[in-house]
């Protein structure tokens, strides 16, 4: 595979993506550490030019809405060292230009560092403040541990958000309107990364060498 493969946890998200896409490859990873690490490793085995993680994702700022697009030019696990020392968030490729695409497709964009915990459910409270203490402007469960299994792969991510701390998932309604504004606003992503891939080539959009 020499060409972009976009990965997503959730059915949902890999099909919404697959529906919205013509050449990129799109392949469902499993939600949460584990899943991501072992989806990462026989990823390894066939490698792709770039790989993309895409679906949705929880804000982690006040000011973040459902359907606002980040994309991530760190992403940190939520973990700690031997020595107590949180470890180092890796580089994303690709953001600049991702982030200058999706804006200029009318997208609300924010360009930031996604932290990614390895629990299986959302994140609520509390820990979504301690959260946005580390710098993330987002969090969810699996970018950080692909690219961590990917080991140095072209790796980047883009997220949109579905809950935020004034709309988190314990209230129905909140969740219903804003998962229909976040897979609305996933589709055309897709659209758009499928569409820039096209024209410029993975190797520019991902700055990568050929």
């Amino acid at each position: 595979m020499n060409g972009l493969l976009i990965v997503a946890p959730m059915r949902l998200e890999a099909l919404l993506i697959g529906s919205a896409t013509r050449t990129v490859s799109v392949r469902r990873t499993g939600i949460g550490c584990e899943r991501s690490l072992a989806a990462a490793r026989e990823l390894c085995r066939r490698p792709a030019a770039a790989v993309l993680a895409m679906g949705f994702c929880g804000g982690l700022e006040e000011t973040s809405k459902p359907g606002d697009v980040i994309v991530s030019d760190r992403v940190l696990r939520n973990e700690f060292d031997r020595n107590e020392r949180r470890v180092k968030a890796t580089a994303c490729v690709g953001a600049e230009t991702l982030a200058a695409t999706l804006t200029d497709r009318g997208l609300r964009v924010r360009r930031g560092m996604v932290v990614s915990v390895a629990g299986t459910g959302p994140v609520r409270g509390s820990s979504r403040a301690k959260l946005r203490d580390t710098g993330a402007i987002a969090v969810d469960m699996e970018s950080a541990w692909l690219a961590r299994g990917l080991d140095g792969w072209p790796f980047g991510a883009v997220r949109v958000v579905v809950d935020t701390p004034a709309r988190e998932l314990t209230r129905p309604l909140a969740t219903l309107t804003g998962g229909i504004r976040a897979a609305v606003v996933l589709r055309r992503v897709a659209s758009a990364v499928d569409e820039l891939v096209r024209e410029c080539g993975v190797h520019t959009v991902f700055a990568i060498d050929s």
